[in-house]
């Protein structure tokens, strides 16, 4: 499929690679930029910097608006001849260290993409969303493995693992990564498989090691059109109900399923439907790849355990794959946390709902319990770095974080963690990490020898730590 390559904000699918001459000069003088490069002087250099999470940092001493993978590759030789670190943002949902210097690649411009309907893949730049990619694959019946929100950029989500609405079924997104476009800290651009570079390729695919920019990324896509799912609300008054049935309930559930159970307390704003509106709710997530009467059979426990406000499962289009989750679309100042349960017994069912069930006064939006296991559990046929396949559950803490808030939002956010810690694994997804950035806290997002693996390349590949983006390795 091809889409418009007018212009240069249109997609191309060949690359949309503009021929940028290297300047000989590039290593011992900062080499001129090709692409526009803004200094926080210049009138549009805010919005550059903007991601998002409206409560990230970011004021780097440049950004260049990258159009291709040349304009990176000459970013990155500049700042390499200036002494100047590298970041990179494409729509800035991501967390990790603050930008406070340096030079800020922002590739939200890079927007090519190519759907192969007879070899199932998409070919993407580094600045292309999910739901580009959904709304490009639907007509030909394929899907991505996309996160929860289909505002999120597919690269970031990718590199760090991936864990999305069928990954029970289908896996992490990085496990069907089949190539990847990358800049060295030397500016130069290779291409990584599992046949070449392929330390690279198990990194990249989950490592979220800032050891290059990746500026493209291909993958394999679902032949699925449609699913059987959505959300189910309940009120608050039935929480105790309600999530102790789920445990149990998750425990019978096929591979063809995908849950999770978030304590959600929504802000009182018009745009909330009025059950849910400034009151502590329940949302039940659920995606089914199979028939209608199956799903709706293996649904049926949890549609029992409690009257629903609303009750949204139905066979549906993965084009509204977005509204099972329900996630923000707009930028605002957030703060998460997560940490990865090996079990949910009642005792730590009971435990979460003293911590943020009825009756708790907490900051916070959500507080989601998201079944792992399946798919999740078991590595790729290429094996890669994605950590945390052997937890039963991933726990995520959410809060709106203006800066008046932030310090009541962080406490709460890490008391509710903390009381479940009798049931972590000790582990973390990275992708969930928050903003425990220290490299003690990010070295839980992997086993050990992962870790240690991933530094060595990180020392090897970027030995001057050029790269400064993401979480620390």
């Amino acid at each position: 499929m091809t889409a418009d390559s007018s212009g240069t904000g249109g997609r191309n699918i060949i690359g949309g690679v503009m021929s940028i001459p290297e300047d000989p000069k590039v290593h011992v003088a900062p080499a001129p930029l090709p692409a526009r490069a803004l200094l926080p002087t210049n009138e549009d250099y805010d919005r550059a910097c903007l991601g998002f999470n409206l409560a990230l940092t970011k004021r780097p001493q440049m950004v260049v608006m990258a159009r291709n993978t040349d304009d990176v590759a000459a970013a990155v030789k500049h700042a390499g001849a200036a002494g100047m670190k590298v970041s990179v943002q494409a729509t800035g949902h991501g967390g990790g260290v603050q930008v406070t210097d340096g030079l800020l690649v922002n590739t939200s411009r890079m927007q090519s993409l190519t759907v192969d309907p007879h070899a199932r893949t998409a070919r993407v730049g580094a600045g292309v969303m999910w739901r580009e990619v959904i709304e490009a694959a639907a007509p030909y019946g394929l899907a991505p493995l996309n996160g929860s929100s289909p505002s999120v950029g597919v690269v970031g989500l990718t590199l760090g693992g991936g864990m999305g609405p069928m990954g029970r079924t289908f896996g992490f997104a990085a496990d069907h990564v089949l190539r990847l476009r990358l800049v060295t800290a030397e500016g130069a651009v290779i291409e990584v498989d599992a046949e070449h570079e392929p330390e690279l390729f198990w990194a990249l695919r989950g490592g979220k090691c800032s050891v290059g920019i990746v500026t493209e990324l291909e993958f394999a896509l679902m032949e699925v059109a449609d699913y059987y799912g959505g959300a189910i609300f309940y009120p608050g008054s039935a929480a105790e109900a309600v999530l102790n049935a789920f445990g149990p309930w998750a425990a019978t559930l096929p591979e063809q399923a995908s849950t999770s159970l978030a304590l959600l307390r929504l802000p009182d704003w018009d745009e909330v439907p009025e059950p849910l509106r400034g009151r502590l709710s329940l949302s039940l997530r659920y995606v089914f790849v199979g028939d209608d009467e199956s799903g709706a059979a293996l649904l049926g426990p949890m549609r029992a355990a409690a009257s629903p406000l609303f009750d949204l499962v139905a066979r549906t289009p993965y084009t509204a794959i977005g509204s099972v989750h329900q996630d923000p679309e707009g930028p605002l100042p957030g703060w998460d946390r997560g940490q990865l349960l090996r079990e949910l017994p009642p005792e730590a069912v009971e435990t979460l709902l003293a911590a943020a069930g009825p009756g708790v006064d907490l900051p916070l939006i959500m507080v989601e319990v998201r079944m792992m296991g399946g798919a999740l559990a078991r590595p790729p046929q290429v094996p890669n770095a994605v950590g945390g396949r052997h937890a039963a559950f991933s726990l995520e803490v959410v809060g709106a974080c203006p800066p008046p808030m932030k310090e009541a939002v962080t406490a709460a956010g890490n008391a509710v963690l903390a009381a479940l810690e009798p049931w972590s694994t000790g582990g973390t997804l990275i992708n969930f990490q928050g903003d425990a950035t220290s490299p003690q806290a990010v070295s839980h997002a992997w086993p050990e020898p992962t870790w240690a693996r991933l530094q060595e390349l990180k020392h090897r590949r970027d030995p001057e730590g050029r790269f400064a983006f993401g979480y620390p390795v």
